[in-house]
């Protein structure tokens, strides 16, 4: 049992589980029904991705002083109480059954999901490289 964080619409790993999208918009151009088939996510999670100001600084932070700006803010968000019941909740999840959060990302050291990944981590979730 245990996490993978994905890139969404990436192929699915066997035994990967319930797939949950992390991310403040659902995809463009694609009807809900087809996210699954299309390997996007089963379900549609924004509570753990970046608020809307954050997600536009953080897809121009291109250096790495601006991309630590954007990591200690999403920390922040975070920390809220949700979010921190949401990691929580995922991190308990993850020793009873197999899932998979993600972005679109395509550079993971770039991408939220890293930090999600970091902080599930420390509440002593199981994850899957």
């Amino acid at each position: 049992m245990s996490i993978r964080i994905v890139r969404l619409g990436s192929p699915r790993e066997e035994g990967e589980g319930l797939r949950i999208g992390t991310v403040r918009r659902p995809p463009r151009g694609v009807r809900k029904e087809e996210y699954a088939a299309k390997n996007i996510y089963d379900v549609w999670f924004p509570n753990l991705s970046p608020s809307e100001p954050l997600l536009k600084e953080a897809l121009v932070a291109e250096d790495d002083t601006s991309w630590k700006t954007f990591k200690r803010k999403f920390l922040a968000e975070l920390k809220k109480p949700e979010a921190s019941r949401d990691l929580d909740l995922l991190a308990a999840l993850s020793h009873r059954t197999n899932l998979s959060i993600g972005c679109y990302c395509k550079d993971e050291s770039r991408c939220h999901r890293s930090i999600l990944r970091e902080m599930l981590v420390r509440r002593g979730a199981e994850i899957t490289e």
